[in-house]
């Protein structure tokens, strides 16, 4: 899919960049504590005719 040449251009580091900055993202968002459990409140979108 992508050869060696695009990995070694800027483009190539930004995209390696950006795929490991997704990934510890990821990492860092299941390591969060949850909160307690608590009621959520769902609103639903109201439509009013005039």
């Amino acid at each position: 899919m992508f050869d060696q040449r695009f990995f070694t251009s800027k483009l190539g580091h930004a995209a390696m960049v950006s795929v490991a900055a997704m990934i510890a993202f990821t990492i860092f968002v299941g390591m969060v504590p949850a909160p307690e459990a608590q009621t959520m409140l769902i609103g639903a979108p109201v439509v009013e005719l005039a």
